[in-house]
């Protein structure tokens, strides 16, 4: 809270999945985490991640009833789009799969120079699209991966050649939302 970033729901447990739930016990998960967020920091969410990045036919509604303003739920993207969720316009914003330490480390086994090299050349990529139109690129990060001594090294070198580059806006994503929407409008 003390560097002002933005924080959004992501569930009670990232180990009990909405798509195992009830509707009622979805819904009132969902509610309850943006209740619990919003009581802490003073500030209600506008963004989603669920939980294993699992949904389920209602969740886009209970997010619009919530408030939510955008989700990360989906991985089919590199720019935002919208969706109607409960007869509300709801962004899907990008979230990355691969760009992500659980999966490259956990499932891939990757090394932390073999993560920084995926970062920089997802980056170079959408670095040169994002000449024709803008692109988002999401890097997925758990500290108690990525933060150990043996791995936080290769990321500051990939953040240090992103940030090193002209025309880059590191971006919320209530700041990317609010972008879109005054864009598309």
């Amino acid at each position: 809270m003390k560097l002002g970033w933005e924080f959004m729901g992501h569930g009670e447990s990232n180990a009990r999945y909405v798509d195992a739930m009830t509707p009622e016990e979805e819904r009132r998960v969902i509610f309850s985490t943006f209740d619990r967020i919003e009581k802490y920091t003073g500030t209600r969410p506008r963004g989603w991640l669920s939980p294993g990045v699992r949904m389920t036919w209602h969740t886009l509604d209970f997010f619009a009833e919530a408030g939510c303003d955008y989700f990360c739920d989906f991985i089919n993207d590199d720019q935002p789009y919208l969706m109607d969720a409960g007869g509300k316009g709801m962004v899907s914003i990008p979230y990355s799969s691969e760009i992500n330490d659980l999966s490259a480390f956990l499932q891939y086994n990757r090394t932390a120079e073999e993560f920084e090299t995926m970062i920089r050349r997802q980056f170079d990529v959408l670095y040169r699209e994002g000449e024709e139109s803008g692109r988002v690129m999401a890097i997925c990060l758990h500290p108690f991966l990525i933060g150990v001594p043996h791995r936080i090294d290769a990321l500051d070198s990939a953040l240090e050649y992103i940030c090193g580059h002209e025309g880059l806006w590191r971006a919320t994503g209530s700041e990317i939302v609010d972008h879109y929407r005054a864009a598309t409008t």
